[in-house]
């Protein structure tokens, strides 16, 4: 039961993640981490946003040789 919670919370957080990472694209807006004092918790922010832009990028990319999508004009 807590192995379940545990996944779907870490799928949540990719999911926010990966939000995030499409905002940033699509506006340029970012989340300012060098606000952050603590390099532990900065560092660990940077992964947690870079791990959004990697599955980004991988749904991008997917979605570019896929036949089921077409660019829209």
């Amino acid at each position: 039961m807590a192995l379940g919670r545990l996944l779907h919370y870490a799928i949540d957080a990719a999911l926010v993640s990966t939000v995030l990472a499409g905002v940033r694209r699509s506006s340029g807006f970012t989340v300012n981490t060098p606000i952050l004092t603590d390099p532990t918790l900065r560092s660990i922010a940077d992964k947690y946003l870079g791990i959004g832009e990697t599955i980004f990028d991988v749904v991008q990319a997917t979605t570019v040789n896929s036949s089921y999508f077409k660019k829209s004009t």
